[in-house]
């Protein structure tokens, strides 16, 4: 019985000491949740006791000095929830929007700074409440930041994936292109040795002439004239035996099955045949109609002209090509699809163009337009390389120097120039 006694007694002392304990904690809570100006990480330097510890530990006050509008500690510590400190600061919960801290001076002056009224709590201005409306524009904000920002993320990754597409397709048309040169560098080859022929020929014409009668030879030809069977067996010959003499009938293939063949017929077929040398070739130069072969020459001038033009036109191709795939357009190509493009801003009187990793130009309303700058290279920051480009070596600036531009790159759900400002002159932004 006594035992029984022992251990109810026993129980109810430890009830009541475990209720004691939780109202000492409880009790300091409450106490902390008083002290005006305080977040909850500074809550544990203002348990109520018997004195106060400047938290920069300079001083000890008494704990009632706390908040009594005199400043005690240099820190301004101890008067968080007053203005009597001028270094003092005073925490804004503001609960449903973003907390703060504001100068203590601020407090009780009669202008609400803390959404949530708290630092005119001894004031006569009314302030009302606004944190929750704050807080739910905010988070709508960012919300459509975070919306902007995975729209602008999935479409960088359709620019990766067009970049790389991009990227295959320039090499193709490169590959091609050196293709292309390949077969007209051999097409020039050839045009060069049958001007040689023909130059040739004109030479051998033009000395059997000036040996002749002079008087005999009519030197002006037309697209009317007509080349005969006798002709060609004059002047023509099998490359392997030149004594042999052509048939009428050979003849008549080399003319295309026919008597005569007209001077714009030759030029674009039996031509072709005789300067090859391949089967059968010019031989002697007997009379006045050898001066085809003078015409012949100025036909493989113009040839060799336009296969010239051709190949140039398509090495500059080739050369523009493989400058444009030795720029830098970010580490995965995301850039590519820039190049080739240009965007338009109007500011004010002026219109602006850039053209990506080209140039960037300014016009007036007046069509006066100004070089801002030629592509130069990115300018990034070490974390983020590809956030600037920069253009220089413009136009000169009339107080010396050329004209620049730098260009910042923003992550955005559409592609387009968003601002112009001129910081310093002939320097564009």
């Amino acid at each position: 019985m006594t035992e029984n006694w022992h251990n109810i007694l026993h129980f109810i002392f430890n009830m009541r000491f475990h209720i004691v304990v939780a109202a000492v904690f409880w009790s300091d809570l409450v106490d902390s949740r008083k002290i005006r100006g305080i977040s909850s990480s500074y809550k544990r330097f203002y348990r109520e006791k018997k004195s106060f510890l400047c938290i920069d530990g300079s001083k000890m006050i008494p704990f009632e000095q706390v908040n009594d509008d005199y400043c005690d500690c240099q820190d301004g510590s101890d008067e968080p929830g007053t203005s009597a400190c001028p270094r003092g600061r005073f925490y804004c919960t503001n609960l449903g929007f973003r907390p703060h801290y504001i100068p203590s001076s601020r407090v009780n002056d009669g202008i609400c700074d803390c959404c949530d009224a708290s630092d005119e709590y001894n004031s006569p201005a009314r302030c009302q409440n606004s944190c929750w409306n704050l807080g739910q524009r905010e988070r709508a904000f960012v919300e459509g930041q975070m919306r902007a920002l995975d729209e602008g993320l999935r479409l960088k990754q359709q620019l990766i994936e067009e970049g790389v597409l991009l990227w295959r397709e320039k090499q193709a048309q490169l590959r091609e292109l050196q293709q292309v040169a390949g077969d007209l560098q051999i097409k020039l080859d050839e045009h060069r040795r049958k001007k040689n022929e023909a130059e040739r020929l004109k030479e051998q014409t033009l000395r059997a002439l000036q040996t002749g009668d002079s008087g005999k030879f009519n030197l002006t030809f037309s697209e009317t004239y007509i080349l005969s069977v006798e002709e060609i067996q004059s002047k023509v010959a099998f490359t392997e035996d030149e004594k042999k003499v052509l048939t009428q009938d050979e003849a008549m293939t080399l003319l295309g099955g026919g008597h005569r063949m007209d001077l714009s017929t030759f030029r674009n077929t039996l031509w072709d045949i005789l300067t090859s040398g391949d089967s059968v070739k010019v031989i002697h130069i007997v009379n006045s109609s050898d001066l085809l072969f003078c015409l012949a020459a100025e036909w493989e001038a113009t040839n060799l002209k336009k296969a010239e033009e051709s190949y140039e036109r398509v090495s500059a191709e080739i050369s523009e090509l493989q400058k444009k795939l030795a720029l830098d357009y970010g580490t995965d190509w995301e850039f590519l699809f820039l190049n080739s493009q240009c965007y338009q801003l109007q500011v004010y009187e002026y219109t602006y163009t850039l053209c990506p990793f080209n140039q960037v130009t300014q016009k007036s309303t007046t069509g006066t337009e100004v070089s801002l700058g030629v592509w130069g290279m990115w300018s990034g920051s070490a974390n983020n390389p590809y956030s600037q480009q920069e253009y220089e070596n413009g136009e000169p600036c009339w107080q010396g120097g050329s004209r620049s531009t730098t260009v910042t790159l923003t992550c955005g759900t559409e592609t387009g120039l968003r601002s112009a400002k001129e910081p310093s002159k002939c320097h564009e932004l």
